[in-house]
């Protein structure tokens, strides 16, 4: 199957030196990304690192009764699997599709080998990472102290700035799982929201119909982890 998007629409890869890039081009695999797809799972070895495209990616954190959070997401501003050159081999999150699409991925034997020679690269994927631990924090943050109409906002600006369109395709449930909350509340939610005119939500999918209303109704949350990205990552890099 022949790509259907460049490797310049991820925009890590995007704003990679071009020497460093062309070294990288053989070895990039175009890869499908489908809804609910485990990119990765807790505790086993990554092989590949993955650069979504027009996917979003989902990294959840899975208690032993099953239950699960999502601590951040990641689209075409960046890339899934950093515990590959940050040398701890293994997570204890897992890695789910959230909203398909495609992207590309690296063998790991390539990214160690890109990491372990100080230089752009190096410094870009580092910069990615401190910008990952924000989001991270912030949404442990936001999850203890801010509303589930606040949480879902929130959700919905992250995923809107990774996808080229204004409508996403989630169920009930896989929403539900990424706040950490019960289906009904996820519903009672998203019809607040729409009765203020901001989405539409039906059967799975929710269009935007007001992003200035959503921003207005959010926490400092979804600032916050804009800002970081802005600040370190590329013009074009961030989201």
């Amino acid at each position: 199957m022949s790509p259907r998007s460049p490797v310049q629409d991820n925009h890590l890869l995007a704003a990679l030196p071009a020497a460093d890039l062309q070294r990288w081009l053989p070895q990039l695999e175009w890869v499908e990304l489908p809804l609910g797809l485990v990119v990765y799972e807790s505790g086993r070895p990554l092989g590949h690192l993955y650069f979504p495209t027009t996917a979003i990616v989902s990294l959840l954190y899975v208690m032993e009764d099953g239950a699960s959070a999502e601590i951040a997401v990641v689209g075409n501003e960046g890339l899934v699997g950093i515990s590959l050159f940050m040398g701890g081999e293994t997570t204890p999150s897992r890695a789910v599709v959230q909203s398909a699409g495609e992207g590309w991925r690296l063998n790991a034997a390539a990214v160690k080998e890109a990491f372990s020679r100080p230089g752009p690269v190096m410094h870009l994927l580092l910069r990615y990472t401190q910008a990952l631990i924000t989001q991270m924090a912030q949404t442990a943050v936001c999850n203890r102290h801010h509303s589930l109409d606040q949480q879902l906002c929130r959700w919905l600006l992250l995923s809107l700035d990774r996808l080229r369109g204004n409508e996403l395709v989630m169920t009930q449930e896989l929403i539900a799982n990424m706040l950490g909350v019960r289906r009904e509340g996820v519903t009672e939610a998203a019809m607040r929201l729409q009765r203020h005119g901001l989405i539409r939500y039906a059967r799975g999918h929710i269009t935007v119909l007001d992003r200035a209303g959503l921003e207005a109704r959010t926490c400092e949350c979804y600032a916050v982890v804009k800002r970081e990205y802005d600040r370190l990552l590329p013009p074009g890099t961030a989201t």
